[in-house]
């Protein structure tokens, strides 16, 4: 199979997404689209996290970086040559976040040995079948691990800091890129528009705030009053419905209050002051500053640990959980990793 005919593949993928999203499905494919909402509606089932809307967010923001024009300059680096397999260990955290992987992999050429996550087990054989049926030949490179993973040439797997040091010590001979547990912050200036903190609401709020994209930290000018912040929040007070995110909320208010911590709150959301990076769910850490060397100290300081940056000199507010093509979980550019294999 030509590369010409694996980026066909997923261009056919992401007319399939659009058309799906846009109401503008081919007759021919109406069975297919209503499995996807089947698929949608079992992912749910198995994982509370997974509610409808964010698992539409998810599989639109990919179909928006399979456009034939990005894949082509995507690609432009790859280099045929016999295929190797990668394996792939799924993480869970948020729907099809291993999807880039998968694709970097089929892309290059190589075969794709794929461990699942338990929690998302649903949502990425759908659309790999979906691929497979856009480009049969592909069958070739798609295999799934059920237990110990086993012949393979290198390894991309995604965990915790605590599985990464495991993961690392288990595939130290093999060719690899482990990911570690990342976070995002943004900068508040006081400056912002009351759009601007509702579409922060979204960096913040999507997918519960389980992604290394989402924002769990602020950084916000000294005597930074919150309430306007707040307000603008509330559109997104829905998330405390979700069981899981109720909970998690719930046990760390207690903490909280038991121990006379200091905190902001508004019924769903508790902003605290914090150095960390990494907050609970249902948390929000903030930290003052005064000047700007003082943000990028902290940048620094927090480099390994830190995904993006959101604000107004950043990434635009709302944009965290929509990645280019190019953008590489933990700043790995996963592409050139598998074509200088």
């Amino acid at each position: 199979m030509t590369l010409k005919q694996r980026i066909k593949g997923f261009v056919e993928v992401g007319l399939f997404i659009n058309r799906h999203f846009s109401g503008k499905q081919a007759p021919a494919e109406i069975g297919l689209h209503q499995g996807l909402d089947k698929v949608i509606e079992m992912a749910h089932i198995y994982n509370n996290w997974f509610i409808p809307k964010f698992v539409n967010d998810a599989i639109f923001n990919i179909g928006n970086y399979l456009k034939e024009e990005d894949l082509d300059a995507f690609s432009a680096a790859i280099k045929e040559k016999e295929p190797k397999t990668i394996a792939i260990i799924c993480a869970g955290n948020i729907p099809m976040v291993c999807f880039h992987d998968i694709l970097c992999v089929l892309l290059s050429g190589n075969k794709a040995l794929i461990k699942l996550s338990s929690d998302d087990n649903v949502l990425l054989p759908f659309f790999l079948k979906l691929l497979t049926h856009y480009e049969p030949l592909f069958e070739e490179q798609i295999l799934f691990a059920d237990g110990k993973i086993s012949n393979f040439d290198a390894v991309i797997a995604t965990g915790s800091d605590n599985t990464a040091s495991h993961l690392h010590y288990y595939f130290a001979k093999y060719p690899n890129i482990i990911r570690k547990s990342r976070g995002s912050a943004a900068v508040l200036t006081g400056k912002e528009s009351r759009e601007d903190l509702k579409n922060l609401g979204t960096d913040i709020f999507q997918y519960f705030g389980l992604g290394c994209r989402n924002v769990s930290k602020l950084l916000v000018p000294t005597g930074y009053n919150f309430d306007t912040l707040f307000e603008c929040l509330v559109d997104f007070g829905f998330v405390v419905n979700n069981k899981k995110y109720g909970n998690n909320y719930d046990y760390h208010r207690a903490i909280y209050l038991l121990e006379s911590m200091s905190f902001l709150d508004n019924n769903f959301l508790m902003i605290k002051e914090s150095t960390d990076l990494h907050s609970p769910v249902g948390v929000l850490y903030y930290q003052f500053y005064n000047t700007n060397e003082e943000i990028n100290e902290y940048f620094m300081a927090n480099a390994a640990q830190l995904q993006c940056v959101v604000g107004t000199d950043y990434i635009p507010f709302g944009y965290s959980q929509r990645p280019v093509i190019t953008d590489f979980a933990d700043n790995v550019n996963t592409l050139e990793f598998l074509v200088n294999l």
